[in-house]
């Protein structure tokens, strides 16, 4: 069926008023867009921060009055209503549109990701088939991209990996795929883990070569080899922990950096490795390194 959505552009401290209101006169859902393409960088735990300029978007069945929705929407503000605009939207398959959209992905000389329900470009590489089900992590975005290159572009036979905040279990699954014999996954969500265990018997990984964790059941045994992709201010704040993860002489990847955060990052972690020079990918980075014996 057809939609009706009303746009409203609110200032942050109108956002909790016009959201009761909104709900109020019947919308089926409310959402928060920015309005101006301004980052909220990791807010605190417990808060949910809005942009100084927000969208509000309101979606109502389409047989409502636009008219009396309007003129009671103003009643219930007491005022006039800020910049708005009403238009009709035609019902869809959305998760058929999503799929059909997420196209396979190559990513350095050797690694290919290749939604489940799409057939491999190139059946002779290495194709990790992915589902990402509910949790981040589809190859799509720059931090992921970077970390599956690096991985590509690494010596993992018979290594074992930490995939630290495994989302998906993209960068385990890879680096299995890759030559890994073991790896090993942590996550404070406990759907990511289990879309990491789908994911991984979708590509046939034996139950006894992905161990997955939440982070107080982690084992602190040392590897060879770490991968994080969470985001700068965790990276930092746990630099001591990830630093204990890395047998010395191991490598490390970070990602989940914004490039101006990377100097932060890099202190946090230049004492016990010999950074690589930075990668960068649309405005986000990669820092990768070895550990001092």
């Amino acid at each position: 069926m057809p939609w009706l959505q009303l746009r409203l552009a609110i200032t942050s401290e109108q956002a909790e008023r016009y959201e009761d209101a909104l709900l109020g006169v019947g919308a089926v859902s409310v959402t928060f867009m920015d309005a101006e393409d301004q980052p909220i960088f990791e807010p605190d735990l417990g808060t949910t921060p809005l942009w100084k300029h927000t969208h509000l978007l309101a979606l109502f069945e389409a047989d409502v009055d636009e008219d009396n929705l309007l003129a009671h929407l103003a009643l219930l503000m007491d005022g006039e209503l800020p910049d708005h605009q009403l238009e009709r939207i035609e019902d869809q398959d959305w998760e058929r549109s999503w799929m059909d959209n997420f196209h396979p992905m190559r990513f350095g000389r050797r690694l290919w990701i290749v939604p489940s329900w799409h057939s491999a470009p190139e059946p002779e590489a290495v194709n990790l088939l992915l589902d990402p089900g509910l949790a981040f992590g589809t190859g799509t975005h720059p931090t992921t991209a970077l970390c599956l290159e690096w991985l590509d572009g690494q010596n993992l036979d018979g290594l074992h990996l930490i995939d630290f905040g495994c989302g998906s279990g993209i960068l385990a699954i890879a680096g299995l795929l890759l030559g890994a014999a073991r790896a090993t996954g942590t996550d404070i969500d406990p759907q990511a883990l289990e879309a990491s265990r789908d994911n991984a018997e979708r590509n046939h990984i034996a139950a006894n070569r992905l161990a997955l964790h939440l982070p107080e059941a982690m084992p602190p045994t040392p590897a060879p080899v770490l991968v994080a992709n969470i985001l700068a201010g965790p990276l930092v704040e746990l630099a001591r922990q990830l630093t204990s993860l890395v047998q010395p002489g191991g490598r490390i990847a970070l990602s989940g950096i914004l490039a101006e955060q990377a100097e932060d990052v890099r202190r946090a972690y230049g004492q016990a490795f010999d950074l690589d020079p930075t990668a960068e990918k649309d405005g986000w980075v990669r820092i990768s390194g070895v550990r001092r014996g």
